[in-house]
C-alpha cells in the first residue's frame, strides 16, 4: 500500500487535534479527505508528509517510515498545502526550476515544460508569481507538487481560488494523475469530491468517523424522507416517532426526516396524520447525498434529542 496511517495522534497543548486515527491508501486511489474546519485534516496531511511529527502512532509511505526516512519520503510525495507558500519575486519557470533542482529531477527543463502545460500555466509562465491571480498561484503550487513525478500526491484544497472553468481543468489533471499515483485530496466542495473520488475518509474533532467507498457509504447511511403537511406542525410531534432519528425543519409545513427504516417511518407518519386529522400533501424518499452524509457524521446539532 502507498500510505498507511496507524493510530496517529497529535496534541496541541491539551487538545487532541488528531486522535488515534488509522487508514490506508492503495496505488491508483483518489481518496477524499473530509471534515469540518478544525477537524484535523491539515494536521494529518502535515504528519503524512513529515512536516509535523505525531505524538504517537506512525505513518508509512511506500513501505518506508516517515519518521525514519524523512528525505526519501519527500522525494516520493508531492504536497500542495492549504497555505501554498510561494516565492512571489520569482518567475514561474524560475520557481519550478528551483523546485526541480531540490528534487534533482532528470531532464528538468523538459519536465518543467510538461507540468507548465499540464497545469495550464503556459500563458502565465513568463510572469512573476506575485503578479498572478490566486487561481494561477494555485496552479503554480500544483505544478511544483508534480514536477518530480511523485508516487503520492497530498492535495489540501487544490482548487481554492479557481473559477468554475479552472476547477474543471484541475479536476481533470487530478483524475489523470490518479491513474498511476496515490492521491489524498482535501476539499470543502463536496460536489468536487463526488466527481473526483471513489472513496472518502471523514474525520470530526480529530477522530475518524467514516472510511468507505463513496457508493457504499451512501448506501449504508440513513435514508431521508421529505414530508409536507397542509397544516403547520411542531417538530416535537415528528421527533416522538420511533423510526425518526433526526429532524430538519425546512419550514412550518415541510420537513426532512432521517431514518434507518423508511418503510416504518412512512407508516408512522401516516398514523400520525390519521390520529391528528392532518393532511399530507407530499411524502417521498430521498437517497443520501454526500452533503447530507457529511452533516449527519459531523454535525452534533442535528440529533433527535
Amino acid at each position: 500500500m502507498s500510505i498507511e496511517v496507524s493510530q496517529l495522534t497529535r496534541l496541541y497543548g491539551e487538545q487532541k487535534a488528531v486522535n488515534n486515527i488509522s487508514f490506508t491508501l492503495q496505488k491508483g486511489e483518489i481518496v477524499g479527505f473530509l471534515g469540518p474546519n478544525g477537524a484535523g485534516k491539515s494536521t494529518t496531511m502535515k504528519m503524512i508528509t513529515g512536516y509535523l511529527q505525531p505524538d504517537s502512532g506512525r505513518v508509512m509511505v511506500s513501505g518506508l517510515s516517515v519518521k525514519d526516512n524523512p528525505i526519501e519520503i519527500k522525494r516520493k510525495i508531492g504536497y500542495l498545502p492549504e497555505s501554498n507558500a510561494l516565492y512571489t519575486d520569482m518567475y514561474v519557470r524560475e520557481y519550478l526550476s528551483f523546485v526541480a533542482g531540490i528534487h534533482r529531477v532528470d531532464q528538468a527543463k523538459k519536465r518543467i515544460e510538461e507540468v507548465i502545460s499540464l497545469t495550464g500555466l503556459t500563458l502565465e509562465c513568463k510572469k512573476k508569481i506575485g503578479q498572478l491571480s490566486k487561481g494561477y498561484k494555485q496552479r503554480v503550487g500544483l505544478a511544483a507538487a508534480l514536477v518530480h513525478d511523485p508516487e503520492v500526491l497530498i492535495l489540501d484544497e487544490p482548487t481554492s481560488g479557481l473559477d468554475p472553468n479552472q476547477i474543471v481543468e484541475i479536476r481533470n489533471v487530478i483524475k489523470e494523475q490518479g491513474l498511476n499515483k496515490t492521491i489524498l485530496f482535501s476539499s470543502h466542495i463536496l460536489q468536487e469530491v463526488q466527481t473526483i473520488c471513489s472513496r472518502v475518509v471523514i474525520i470530526n474533532r480529530g477522530q475518524l468517523v467514516a472510511d468507505s467507498p463513496l457508493n457504499e457509504l451512501q448506501k449504508g447511511q440513513n435514508n431521508s424522507i421529505r414530508v409536507q403537511f397542509e397544516e403547520a406542525l411542531e417538530d416535537e410531534w415528528l421527533k416522538r416517532l420511533p423510526a425518526i432519528q433526526s429532524v430538519n425543519k425546512i419550514n412550518t409545513h415541510s420537513w426532512q426526516l432521517h431514518t434507518a427504516d423508511t418503510t416504518a417511518a412512512r407508516k408512522q407518519l401516516m398514523e400520525l396524520a390519521l390520529q391528528h386529522n392532518l393532511n399530507i400533501v407530499q411524502l417521498q424518499n430521498e437517497g443520501g447525498n454526500l452533503e447530507e452524509l457529511f452533516r449527519s457524521l459531523t454535525d452534533n446539532t442535528t440529533a433527535k434529542s
